[in-house]
């Protein structure tokens, strides 16, 4: 006698229906890149833009947000991005007839913006490579520290302890 057991039916059920409903509702598909360089050009949409070790440069219409870590965003004329731009180690470069509904963020890099470019949300920028150093690179260097220690303190508890001079001399 066999039973029905409705979980495996269930999951298969899930996974039948899950590509059909995840093709429906995407309309604006992401873009991520690392160490190529992204263009979204005029007729294009899409929605969140990445790029790590890279630059984006945007002429059409972004949904979401545009991230970049060691990279620059140029968003030329006519761009229009929903979301905020943030870029980290690199620059941000909003052009004449631009627009930007979110925030403005350069760390550790440039920022120009255009006049005539609309940015709704905060400027913000934080210039120079020094901020770099300061988010990346110190919490390295204190996690280098930690690691050491306990290098040391493990080496430290397994050396013999040195035996006392007065119980060599004793017959």
């Amino acid at each position: 006698m066999t039973r029905f057991c409705p979980l495996p039916a269930l999951c298969m059920f899930a996974i039948l229906l899950l590509p059909s409903t995840s093709f429906a509702l995407e309309t604006s598909p992401d873009r991520f890149q690392m160490n190529h360089d992204i263009h979204i050009q005029s007729d294009e949409k899409v929605g969140d833009v990445t790029c790590i070790g890279c630059s984006v440069y945007v002429r059409g219409q972004v949904s979401g947000d545009v991230t970049t870590i060691a990279g620059s965003v140029i968003a030329e004329p006519g761009a229009s991005i929903a979301g905020d731009v943030t870029t980290v180690g690199g620059n941000a470069r909003v052009e004449s007839g631009s627009q930007v509904a979110g925030d403005l963020t350069a760390i550790g890099g440039d920022l120009r913006r255009d006049p005539q470019a609309s940015v709704a949300g905060n400027v913000t920028t934080m210039g120079g490579h020094g901020w770099v150093f300061l988010i990346f690179l110190l919490p390295l260097v204190i996690l280098g520290g930690m690691i050491a220690l306990i290098v040391w303190l493990i080496q430290r508890s397994r050396r013999p302890a040195p035996v006392p001079a007065y119980t060599l001399h004793r017959n």
